[in-house]
């Protein structure tokens, strides 16, 4: 974001967001790249609740211009940041550091340190909560365990670069996936999360898992179980 307003004949400060067509898919332009637009950000929220625009109003000298970050903060209270430089180099405030840019200072008011992602917008709308989990550990996550097994089926299918054959077999694929699989994937899922709630690493959470498959839990003392293990010698030795 700029410190200040968007000089004129600039280009509109906002989102880039790809250009759909009526169909709902993306459109090309003539070079073959997804044609995109920019599209205004929506309104922060003062603490109060009340909206703030985040662009000038009708009727001002500026209307419809991007209102930098000085007047934001200006808006909301804070009388001292115009000797502030817009943002430390790279994105990268001194730790500990609150106000020494005001990229920072805007970055730390709730609306904007808390604003939801697009994904929690859109199942909200529809009913629906999200819970985001820790990433690159797929062994917390049953989504991931379903995509995997769907995706062995899929692979036993004729290749084919036909469209319609590759929708055909993905959805094949994804019904091969029942309901006592999910089940078990998401046990399988509980015995990882109470394997690190218990201090076990990702070594010892996997034969922790899949000594005690078909649980949900891991037994208190798992740990001195695989120590007693790891020094056991190996019975075909």
């Amino acid at each position: 974001m700029s410190k200040y307003p968007t000089r004129p004949g600039k280009p509109v400060f906002g989102v880039d967001t790809k250009v759909v067509g009526r169909d709902g898919k993306p459109m090309y332009g003539p070079d073959g790249k997804v044609l995109k637009q920019k599209i205004r950000m929506r309104d922060a929220r003062f603490s109060d609740g009340r909206p703030q625009s985040l662009y000038f109003p009708e009727g001002h000298p500026q209307a419809g211009v991007f209102k930098g970050m000085t007047q934001i903060l200006e808006e909301r209270g804070f009388t001292d940041t115009a000797h502030l430089k817009a943002e430390c180099e790279g994105f990268k405030c001194p730790p500990g550091a609150s106000r020494c840019c005001t990229r920072r200072i805007l970055f730390e008011q709730p609306d904007f340190r808390d604003v939801e992602s697009l994904v929690e917008t859109h199942c909200k709308a529809r009913g629906f909560g999200v819970l985001f989990l820790p990433k690159f550990h797929c062994e917390l996550n049953p989504i991931e365990q379903c995509w995997c097994a769907a995706k062995q089926v899929y692979r036993e299918y004729p290749p084919s670069s036909l469209e319609a054959d590759l929708h055909k077999n993905v959805i094949a694929s994804l019904d091969t996936v029942e309901t006592i699989h999910i089940r078990r994937f998401c046990n399988r899922t509980l015995r990882f999360m109470d394997a690190y709630r218990k201090g076990l690493t990702g070594k010892q959470a996997a034969w922790a898992a899949k000594k005690y498959s078909g649980h949900r839990t891991l037994p208190h003392d798992i740990l001195a179980q695989f120590d007693s293990e790891a020094h056991t010698p190996n019975k075909h030795t």
